[in-house]
């Protein structure tokens, strides 16, 4: 029955990723990049000034909502999970090292979605009677399409986001955790999602300040420690850092080279990677991120939007990006393990939840490498189960908690730790189809409503 499940997923995913998903990614980020003038270029420099002038990694108390830096903390830490190290990993192992390249494409072109993103998630948020600040997707759609058929996307939307990243999600992010704790300290999965279980239900029953004041914590200090580490590998192989860029751009065009097949199949296995894993990893037009910019405290939507492109920028340009040099420098260059492509006996040993953990320790030792990883991808998931475990119950409010929000939390935070202990547990490859089918089919009402209301993007856009 899993096997007749997985393949029904696969083959879904399949067509969602290698047509749909890439034309509406690619399609809207172009429009919002052409129609607000460049913004991700044009606004970098005061995106970054506003995320990191006044950095604090112990901000004001909000009566309610966040800080903008706070709600940029909760977003990069759905951002950065298990997509930058597993599913880069698993990207690069399917598409080659050519795959990382498209990442960038459909990175590039996110950061216009994303500001697009935020920019609406600001102008429709709601208060409601106690004061919580609600927005997200559900909210713009239902303003770009009134009547029926925006209450019938709205609640698609909210249906999807609540599978994929209240239940689906975190379990793809425990799968992780367990799966690299068992290796690196030999910790069986199932204890390492019992403790996972206790420390989340802690966050998740105390509300939305205590999750902001966790990850502006944990998202500057995981990110500074993976950071370290890398740069000490790329430190020690600087000889192959030509080469490794050269690889990405080589088989970004010439695949087939590396990952066998025709050079049509080969080119659309490494674009479709790209796509795919770089959806999930900096979740440009997935509409998870904009949960938390409707939460900033902040005077003009503009302000919040050009601080969400920062997210995309150090989520792939930064961290993904590094991780991606990582393997290829010590893996993919002339004397690593896979320099002559995933062929051979190399294939029972290496597959994308301990490439990275191989990869740092061909410099740091088996040991450590693996260790190192384990710890970093410990904290880079379990971000994100937080951060995804609010965009899930907004949603879940929205579809069942209109007459008693507090009953539909409490039933869906029960829900939610069930399916991360049954992640830690559970079969790899279908978590990570589940999760991706419900991240595609996303991708879909939020991307529709985004282009419905993009005068009002735009408009934003040009008036600053």
């Amino acid at each position: 029955m899993q096997a007749k499940l997985l393949s029904l997923v696969q083959n879904l995913n399949a067509t969602l990723s290698d047509y749909i998903l890439i034309f509406l990614l690619v399609g809207c980020g172009l429009y919002f990049t052409i129609t607000t003038k460049f913004v991700q270029i044009r606004c970098f420099k005061e995106g970054w000034n506003r995320a990191f002038s006044s950095l604090k990694l112990n901000g004001e108390k909000q009566e309610s909502g966040m800080s903008s830096f706070q709600a940029l903390a909760t977003a990069i830490a759905a951002q950065v999970g298990t997509g930058n190290i597993v599913g880069a990993s698993g990207a690069i192992l399917t598409g080659g090292p050519g795959a990382i390249f498209w990442m960038w494409v459909i990175a590039f072109f996110g950061m216009a979605t994303i500001y697009a993103e935020a920019t609406l998630a600001l102008k429709t948020r709601i208060t409601d009677k106690s004061g919580a600040i609600k927005g997200g997707p559900v909210y713009y759609i239902t303003t770009a399409f009134k009547g029926g058929f925006g209450r019938f996307l709205a609640a698609f939307f909210a249906l999807a986001a609540t599978l994929a990243l209240g239940f689906m999600g975190s379990m793809v992010q425990s799968n992780s955790i367990g799966s690299v704790f068992q290796t690196a300290f030999g910790i069986p999965a199932w204890v390492v999602g019992i403790a996972l279980v206790v420390i989340c239900a802690a966050i998740f029953l105390s509300g939305i300040q205590r999750l902001a004041s966790v990850t502006e914590k944990i998202v500057p200090i995981m990110a500074a420690i993976f950071l370290v580490g890398g740069l000490v590998v790329l430190g020690i192989r600087f000889r192959t850092i030509p080469a490794t860029f050269g690889l990405i751009f080589k088989y970004a065009f010439t695949p087939q080279a590396i990952i066998g097949g025709s050079f049509g199949a080969a080119i659309k296995i490494a674009v479709s990677q790209g796509a795919k894993r770089g959806l999930f990893s900096n979740e440009a037009g997935m509409g998870s991120t904009p949960h938390a910019h409707a939460q900033a405290n902040v005077k003009d939507p503009h302000e919040q939007g050009v601080v969400a492109m920062i997210g995309v920028f150090i989520d792939t340009f930064v961290v993904l990006t590094l991780n991606a040099l990582v393997i290829i420098s010590t893996l993919y260059t002339e004397g690593g393990a896979l320099a002559n492509g995933y062929t051979g006996a190399i294939t029972e040993t290496l597959y994308k939840n301990n490439l990275a953990q191989t990869a740092f320790g061909s410099v740091f030792g088996e040991r450590f490498g693996a260790v190192f990883v384990a710890i970093c991808l410990f904290f880079f998931a379990f971000s994100t189960v937080l951060s995804w475990n609010l965009f899930g119950k907004i949603n879940a409010e929205y579809l069942f908690g209109k007459k008693n929000p507090r009953l539909c939390t409490t039933v869906y935070t029960c829900i939610a730790l069930c399916f991360i202990f049954l992640g830690s547990v559970a079969s790899n490859d279908l978590v990570w189809e589940l999760t991706d089918f419900f991240n595609n089919i996303m991708v879909i009402p939020n991307v529709i409503a985004l282009i419905a209301l993009g005068g009002i993007v735009s408009k934003q856009a040009k008036e600053h």
